[in-house]
């Protein structure tokens, strides 16, 4: 069995899937399409750079928020 094809029997497995969060140490991908495939691409949180992709996603929000706050303060 080669590298996509345990990607793909993981990606069936119901196991690797909680709540709509991938979750597969074997899978190699960072990005897979979801359990519903129309609906879009999840990541692999078990795949280190699922989160360096997570928090470069979520610091542009984070950021507008915190400098947001900080001009609000300063009115």
């Amino acid at each position: 069995m080669d590298q996509k094809e345990i990607n793909q029997a993981e990606w069936r497995n119901p196991a690797n899937w909680c709540w709509g969060v991938y979750n597969s140490p074997r899978d190699t991908r960072v990005w897979v399409s979801k359990s519903i495939p129309w609906t879009g691409w999840t990541l692999n949180f078990a795949h280190r750079a699922a989160w360096w992709w997570l928090a470069a996603l979520l610091a542009p929000a984070v950021a507008v928020a915190v400098l947001s706050i900080i001009v609000a303060a300063n009115q």
